[in-house]
C-alpha cells in the first residue's frame, strides 16, 4: 500500500462515512468525502484519485449513474461498490459497468481494507510497477507457472492451465486472503454458482498436490476466500 494512495469516498450515510474515513485514514489512506453523487462527481473532476469507493443508493445521482461518468474520464479508475442490497441484479449492474468489487453492507472494515489492498495490488502490476514473478518457492515445492509444474524432490506434478493460474493467484498473496470473488471473476471471467463449484474442485485438487509438506496448507477463510500459509 502507498502512504499517499487517495481515495474518493461518496457516501450518503454521513455517521457510516465518517466512521469508514476516519478506519481509512488511520490505515494510511488519504481520504475525500463526499455525500452526494453530484459532489462527488465535482470532486472527481477536481482532484486525482487513486480509487473510488461509491455508495450506490445516494440522492442527486446514484452510484452506478456515477460511475460510468468517472469511467468515462477515466476508463481504468478502481471502483468499489458499497451497499445494503444483495440481489443479483444490481451486482451484474455493477460489474457491467466495470467494477473492480462490490460488498454489501453490513461488512467489517477489515474486510473492505483487504480488498482496497488487493484492487491496488492488481493495479499496480498491471501498470507495470513491479516485475512479473512466475516462480514461487511454497514451503519445499518449486512452483513454476509458465511450465505448470509443480515440483518437490525428484516429483513433479504437472498442472493444467487453471490449477496453475489458481495457484500463480494464491502464491503472488500468500499468507493473505484471496478473495473467492477475485478468483472467479480473473480466472473464470464470471461469478456464479457453477463456476465457484468448479473453483472449490481445483481447490481440492491442489491440496492434494501440496499435500507432501505439511507446513503448507489453502485454509477457507469463511464466507470470503482462501488463503496459501507456508
Amino acid at each position: 500500500m502507498r502512504d499517499k494512495t487517495k481515495i474518493l469516498l461518496v457516501e450518503d450515510d454521513q455517521n457510516f462515512g465518517a466512521i469508514l474515513k476516519e478506519h481509512l485514514e488511520l490505515k494510511g489512506f488519504t481520504v475525500t468525502k463526499e455525500a452526494d453523487g453530484e459532489s462527488g462527481l465535482k470532486r472527481f473532476f477536481s482532484e486525482k484519485f487513486d480509487l473510488c469507493i461509491l455508495d450506490v443508493m445516494m440522492p442527486r445521482k446514484d452510484g452506478f449513474t456515477l460511475a460510468k461518468e468517472i469511467r468515462r474520464k477515466d476508463k481504468n479508475m478502481p471502483l468499489i461498490f458499497l451497499t445494503a442490497k444483495s440481489m443479483q441484479p444490481d451486482k451484474l449492474e455493477g460489474l457491467r459497468i466495470g467494477a473492480d468489487d462490490y460488498i454489501t453492507k453490513p461488512f467489517s472494515s477489515e474486510e473492505l481494507l483487504l480488498r482496497i489492498n488487493n484492487i491496488l495490488k492488481r493495479v499496480k502490476k498491471s501498470n507495470g510497477n513491479e516485475a512479473t514473478v512466475n516462480s514461487f518457492q511454497i514451503g519445499k515445492y518449486i512452483f513454476d507457472y509458465n511450465k505448470r509444474t509443480l515440483c518437490i524432490n525428484n516429483h513433479e506434478q504437472r498442472l493444467t492451465t487453471r490449477e496453475a493460474d489458481l495457484l500463480k493467484m494464491l502464491s503472488e498473496n500468500v499468507n493473505e486472503t484471496v478473495f473467492r470473488s477475485d478468483a472467479l471473476k480473473q480466472i473464470w471471467n464470471e461469478d456464479n454458482y457453477f463456476t465457484a463449484r468448479s473453483m472449490d474442485v481445483y481447490i481440492v485438487k491442489l491440496r492434494r498436490y501440496l499435500r507432501q509438506d505439511r507446513t503448507v496448507e489453502i485454509v477457507n477463510v469463511h464466507g470470503t476466500g482462501f488463503k496459501l500459509t507456508s
